[in-house]
């Protein structure tokens, strides 16, 4: 009954950092979601860091369960701080990829058994050091002897008169303690560095995307391969050569307007016309300028933009080219003005011309620093659900990258040049429908352009799908 009444709240608390990981799931400031993050950072790492070093843990009385959870407060905020700044340093900090390595250093320093030491009582009564005490250790070559300076000596752990509570808070046990835990913290932090962190649930963080990745493929090459496994063959590709948008390939507006277009769903601000769209140099730009117009909707629109797709050029006509699974990649330059622009490379339904479903394979609302990939579908109930993950910061607008997603029946691949970044696994999010190809420079979403910013520009070398 002694095990089994220190294991379940190991477990408990094992099972807590797992929890918070799920909870990352819902969407940003859900109060569930925060409540759970917010307990689990503040006290699980501290806790199992303390119930793995029971002579630091141990308390007797009201005081000292105070000091105790002070400390695994400490612990907890120490090592949350030590993973954040490990992973900003890395380039790949997330709040789910965080509270998943302090999940697993909080699932290891809570099942770690626990070892007395020759000497030390650990019970009320006499006799619990004889021959059946559990776990007992016979004194070797490590055990410091009586002449050692700076280690605790048997029958310190009782105080005496006066020295009520100085043992378990020696400064010789805390060091011990914390330097237990560091070295746990650097080997889970080595690991998850190293290698994968998988998320729970269908979010998984693969491989982290570098200066390797991007030197190994240039933004402008086109690659002859796919970035993922298997046997493909090309199915659709524009290296925009020549002066002239190959009006065969795409059309520069939404297939639910005429006469130009817009997102009205979004709230945008710009109104698409095809003179925004320009090829020449070997690239397509898309050109955002402030100029007043009015819309075929009859609505005032104080910007024009460009955008390409690969639908309909009206409501009745037949889309130029759909997509049912396949990968999808793209060489794109964002604005380095981000501020009240949102370019965008994106699949959504040919048929209901409409979303859910919608794949986004890079997103860049108001950022020129780190890209968004999302994953929408609809709900039982009809609602927009959505999952997804983020990147950066990197620079995206001072050279050409390539973002591209492998759409699978079973699994929804993103990559950044040529890395695998994030994963999507639940059948009943993967879309199985016709995708059109959208790129996008959308333009007051979320906010408007500062005042002085005219025109921004989003450059795109080359566009490619590929199947099986």
């Amino acid at each position: 009954m002694r095990t089994s009444s220190r294991t379940v709240p190991r477990l408990l608390l094992a099972l807590l950092g797992w929890v918070a990981l799920a909870a990352t799931a819902l969407p940003p400031g859900n109060p569930l979601r925060v409540a759970l993050a917010a307990g689990f950072l503040l006290a699980g790492p501290g806790t199992a860091a303390l119930l793995a070093r029971p002579t630091i843990a141990r308390t007797a009385g009201g005081p000292d369960r105070i000091a105790a959870a002070s400390l695994a407060v400490a612990i907890s905020a120490a090592l949350a701080a030590l993973v954040a700044v490990a992973l900003l340093a890395y380039g790949a900090f997330t709040a789910g990829r965080a509270i998943a390595i302090l999940a697993v250093l909080t699932t290891l320093l809570a099942v770690l058994p626990h070892r007395p030491r020759p000497g030390r009582r650990h019970g009320a009564g006499p006799g619990r050091s004889g021959p059946g005490q559990r776990g007992k250790r016979q004194p070797g070559p490590e055990q410091p002897g009586p002449e050692q300076p700076g280690h605790e000596q048997p029958g310190q752990e009782q105080p005496g008169p006066g020295q009520a509570g100085r043992s378990r808070w020696h400064p010789d046990r805390l060091r011990r303690g914390a330097g237990g835990t560091a070295a746990a913290a650097l080997l889970v932090l080595a690991a998850a560095c190293s290698g994968s962190t998988e998320g729970s649930g269908p979010r998984t963080a693969v491989v982290q995307p570098g200066s390797e990745s991007a030197a190994a493929r240039p933004g402008g090459a086109v690659p002859d391969q796919p970035a993922a496994a298997g046997t493909w063959h090309l199915a659709f590709q524009d290296d925009f050569t020549g002066s002239t948008l190959d009006r065969s390939a795409w059309t520069t507006c939404y297939d639910w307007n005429d006469n130009g277009c817009t997102n009205a769903g979004n709230h945008e601000e710009q109104w698409y016309q095809p003179g925004q769209v320009q090829v020449g140099g070997d690239q397509l730009t898309l050109t955002a300028q402030r100029k007043a117009v009015t819309g075929s909707d009859g609505k005032a629109y104080p910007w024009v933009s460009g955008m390409i797709s690969t639908g309909r050029d009206n409501w009745n006509a037949k889309p130029r080219h759909t997509f049912t699974y396949g990968y999808f990649a793209a060489s794109l330059k964002v604005p380095a003005n981000p501020d009240g622009f949102f370019p965008a490379f994106w699949l959504i339904p040919a048929d209901t011309r409409g979303t859910p479903p919608e794949v986004d394979v890079a997103e860049f609302p108001n950022t020129s620093q780190y890209v968004h990939m999302n994953l929408h579908w609809r709900g039982a109930d009809g609602t927009d659900q959505h999952v997804g993950d983020n990147w950066g910061p990197a620079d995206f607008s001072s050279d050409y990258h390539v973002f591209a997603v492998d759409w699978e029946p079973d699994a929804v691949t993103w990559y950044i040049d040529g890395r695998q970044w994030f994963q999507v696994t639940d059948p009943s999010r993967i879309p199985a429908v016709a995708m059109e190809v959208v790129i996008n420079l959308a333009v007051g979403y979320l906010q408007s352009p500062p005042d002085g910013t005219d025109s921004a520009a989003l450059g795109v070398r080359w566009v490619q799908v590929w199947q099986h």
